[in-house]
């Protein structure tokens, strides 16, 4: 029983792989071989040891940057790279066809910099306080755990509300994947697994929201999403909310005063011929896709309600064609009551 099941499932499987990555861009295809190719060289430890971030060899006198563009496709297990695949498949399907092939490119080369160079500088950090010298040289930089938490991110940013498991506690969405995961990297690095793991996830998350918060440039000129349920806070629970949004707003108003960041700018349209138009730059395209987003799922549960509601059966009486075709009497001429009373009088008088 358990052999049928798993061939059905292993056809669909490659079914949903074929058909991801058949209408794949060159960029996409490119990644996936790219991190398999990576995984077969990871058996050599001296190769993995280069082509992996180390924080003693990338800084100077060592200065080894070519690790910098060969350490994501370094993975040591095989269901990493399956993880891998499919996260960059579900990039290439969902977030490519908003972006195009060269954000998506960027956004790749951008968020896999950052996360090694601020890995970097945090076991830098480490060993300062600790004085440990495996911190420096017996730490590996490697894998696609970065991108994973931008990736995240991202879909968060395009499908917000997207309901991905219904369970008795409540329902888990695409907003809540990114704090969920991080926290279970490092559940997973307490006990004793995956211990560089939190730091490439907590960063890729924190510059990937930075990129496409501030940075991203839309195709109408502007810059970011500064949308209210984009905010860093929104991706935490209600509670420590109101919290995380003191803090990051006290970071936002001195990186505003040091020039980092823009000040959020609302244009009032005076000159619109119904109203007044007001609109927040960077918002356009994200909140045009999360309203068709939001449309798409109110219309598919409305089609799901009408064919399961059974509409009652009208009774419709057919009229034979003799009753149609039968000429309608006349009605009798009625008498009013004075002629009436006339008409007896008269009949008094003769007899």
């Amino acid at each position: 029983m358990a052999s049928p099941m798993f061939r059905k499932n292993s056809v669909y499987f490659r079914e949903q792989f074929e058909a991801v990555f058949h209408n794949s861009s060159v960029v996409v295809k490119s990644i996936c071989l790219a991190v398999i190719v990576g995984y077969f060289i990871s058996f050599s430890t001296s190769a993995f040891g280069v082509l992996s971030v180390t924080p003693g060899y990338i800084m100077p006198p060592h200065f080894w940057v070519w690790s910098l563009i060969t350490y994501p496709f370094m993975e040591i297990h095989f269901w990493d790279v399956a993880i891998d695949i499919m996260v960059i498949g579900l990039c290439g399907k969902l977030l490519e066809p908003l972006w195009g092939a060269m954000e998506m490119l960027i956004f790749f080369i951008l968020i896999t910099t950052c996360v090694a160079v601020s890995s970097t500088f945090v076991y830098l950090f480490i060993y300062m306080c600790t004085f440990n010298i495996e911190y420096l040289f017996f730490v590996h930089i490697h894998g696609l755990v970065g991108y994973v938490a931008g990736v995240s991110v991202a879909v968060r940013q395009v499908m917000p509300d997207h309901i991905l498991l219904t369970s008795p506690v409540g329902k888990f969405r695409n907003k809540h994947v990114p704090v969920s995961v991080f926290f279970l990297v490092i559940v997973l690095s307490l006990v004793g697994l995956r211990s560089v793991y939190p730091c490439m996830f907590g960063t890729g998350f924190l510059f990937s929201w930075i990129y496409l918060r501030f940075y991203q440039r839309h195709s109408n000129g502007s810059r970011g999403d500064m949308a209210d349920n984009f905010t860093f806070a929104s991706f935490f629970p209600n509670v420590v909310q109101p919290f995380i949004a003191m803090v990051t707003n006290s970071i936002y108003t001195f990186l505003v005063k040091a020039h980092i960041c823009k000040k959020m700018v609302r244009k009032y349209d005076v000159g619109a011929p119904s109203a007044i138009t007001i609109s927040l730059p960077g918002t356009d395209p994200q909140d045009a896709e999360r309203r068709r987003q939001k449309a798409i799922k109110a219309l598919n549960e409305r089609l799901q309600k009408t064919e399961e509601e059974t509409w009652p059966l009208l009774e419709e009486t057919e009229t034979p064609v003799d009753e149609v075709l039968k000429p309608v009497p006349e009605p009798e001429p009625t008498v009013a009551a004075p002629q009436v009373a006339a008409l007896s009088t008269t009949a008094a008088v003769h007899t």
